[in-house]
């Protein structure tokens, strides 16, 4: 993989600056507080196509041998936060629904998932995700 030049502003359209968002969880510097603080680095880590990262904060049950990301053929653009349920740092599961808008071979295309979180060994992680049907942005 490339080496990528660092961000300024942070890819998962917080608002933040990389150094101050996804930098510290994708460097493993701090965990993540929140579900959402982790589907944030988790998109994050997909637009750096980061896939020691994906692995590592995917839930033991349901994470796959390997991912294959091509960021030649797949180009993350945007991600809209829709709706989020519990994930908080007082909770032991939560959801996080999204929109994450992308370009693959070119075309722009749009996923819609509501992800399930929960915490394994004291740290949030993905379990898995249902796939909807993308509404007007």
């Amino acid at each position: 993989m490339a080496k990528q030049k660092k961000p300024k502003n942070c890819l998962c359209d917080s608002g933040l600056l990389f150094e101050q968002c996804c930098q510290p969880l994708l460097n493993e510097t701090r965990l993540a507080t929140s579900a959402l603080a982790l589907m944030r680095s988790r998109y994050s880590a997909y637009v750096l196509a980061d896939e020691g990262y994906l692995l590592k904060t995917w839930h033991s049950d349901t994470r796959p041998q390997q991912l294959e990301l091509d960021q030649n053929q797949q180009q993350w653009r945007r991600l809209k936060i829709v709706d989020t349920e519990l994930g908080t740092p007082d909770d032991e599961t939560g959801m996080v629904e999204f929109i994450a808008t992308f370009k693959l071979n070119g075309r722009a295309e749009h996923l819609r998932e509501r992800s399930r979180f929960s915490r394994e060994n004291g740290q949030w992680v993905y379990i898995d995700g249902i796939h909807q049907q993308p509404t007007q942005l």
